[in-house]
């Protein structure tokens, strides 16, 4: 199901906040294993609408710094784009058509919300 409320904002750079659930792992160049945070609640920092219910990131060095436990509300800065998902491979016997979603790209200044 696409994100439409990421997709009114496409190309826009806005601040976001999310609560971490845990981390992950990947496969990245090469088949170099990279570790990914899984953010979950993923609201506007504006008008604290719930834009996606998940967002998978890379473990950047500024989330890295953070020292994340499950639960912390992280806050950062994004750029909403958009992307093609869907199986792109050549077996028949899948199929899982082509749509466009949107993405959180680019995070920066990530901090802890400290709750209130």
């Amino acid at each position: 199901m696409p994100r439409k409320e990421l997709g009114k904002m496409n190309g826009e750079r806005a601040r976001f906040y999310g609560t971490f659930e845990r981390f992950g792992k990947k496969r990245g160049w090469k088949g170099r294993e990279e570790t990914t945070i899984l953010l979950t609640n993923v609201c506007l920092v504006d008008t604290d609408n719930i834009v996606t219910e998940h967002l998978w990131f890379n473990l950047t060095k500024s989330f890295a710094a953070l020292d994340l436990q499950p639960g912390d509300i992280v806050e950062f800065d994004a750029r909403v784009k958009s992307y093609m998902k869907g199986y792109f491979g050549h077996r028949e016997e899948v199929y899982r058509p082509y749509e466009r979603d949107y993405k959180l790209s680019h995070p920066t200044k990530a901090k802890k919300r400290v709750s209130g």
